[in-house]
């Protein structure tokens, strides 16, 4: 019989193998969420990479976790917007199964090779060993061997929110354990003096730099933050790698609640009418 570890747990990045053949990939950002749940549920709709955001959320570094070995059990790419730049945080993550690591905010080289530090294996970086890990089933494997798997099997985000950090893109792109230049718009967009525009052609021009640095260095560029669908269409056409930030929990929940909540409340008005109707009708005969 196959082992059961080598099945769920790949020990390369199949989001890179994807994105390099040209596969859109649909991706699902939790702030609300705290239990597997809802990476059961992003499996049925047809995600493939669910991205938990520390940044932005209360959630926990052992929540997050749990979360990640659902993800991973299930097939999917689990990654996480850590909230600072830190060795201990980003490897407690990563030793807990997390495939994905984004880092908000940078805007040096220096600071990208940080994270580079942190989530990478010597000679890469400067990732503690540890002698088992989730990203290869826990498998019993010599100390070269893992590194180069765990190593294999994680892919580092650098995310780019401030034109310091545009001016440096080719810089970062440059360093060897970056996979992905991430261009978060709408911060940028606050930093250029163009808040909430994201069709500004000087936004369209940033992104395209970006990708343009990315591509020199033989990296991807992805774009987030932009709902418009033409938009986000646009930046394919312009060499972006289409990973789809399609939703964010938050978003479909507001969305339904509040869709659901119109639905009843017109039902409700409607049978009030009815029955206020009915009530008249019989005090009249």
């Amino acid at each position: 019989m196959k082992d059961q570890a080598t099945i769920a747990r790949p020990t390369e990045s199949t989001v890179l193998q994807k994105l390099a053949r040209g596969e859109p990939l649909l991706s699902l950002g939790i702030r609300n969420a705290r239990t597997a749940e809802i990476v059961r549920i992003a499996k049925t709709a047809g995600f493939d990479i669910v991205w938990i955001d520390l940044e932005h959320s209360s959630i926990s570094i052992d929540c997050a976790v749990q979360i990640s070995a659902a993800t991973a059990d299930l097939g999917l790419e689990a990654w996480v917007r850590v909230p600072e730049r830190e060795y201990g945080v980003i490897g407690r993550l990563l030793d807990g199964g997390v495939t994905g690591i984004v880092a908000p905010r940078v805007e040096t080289a220096a600071e990208a090779q940080l994270v580079v530090d942190a989530a990478r294996f010597p000679p890469r970086g400067q990732r503690s060993q540890i002698a088992h890990l989730p990203q290869v089933g826990y498998r019993k494997l010599p100390p070269a061997e893992l590194m180069a798997a765990a190593d294999r099997a994680t892919t580092i985000h650098i995310l780019l929110e401030s034109a310091k950090g545009i001016d440096n893109a080719d810089s970062i792109a440059a360093i060897d354990g970056v996979d992905i230049l991430h261009v978060g718009m709408n911060d940028l967009s606050v930093d250029l003096g163009h808040v909430g525009e994201l069709n500004h052609p000087n936004m369209i021009e940033t992104c395209k730099r970006v990708i343009a640095a990315a591509h020199r260095h033989g990296k991807l560029a992805v774009t987030g933050g932009a709902s418009d669908p033409a938009l986000c269409m646009q930046l394919l056409d312009a060499g972006a790698a289409p990973i789809i930030f399609a939703a964010i929990d938050t978003d479909v929940l507001s969305v339904g609640l509040n869709q659901r909540a119109q639905e009843w409340s017109r039902r409700a008005e409607e049978w009030r009418k009815q029955s206020t109707a009915r009530s008249h009708t019989i005090e009249v005969t």
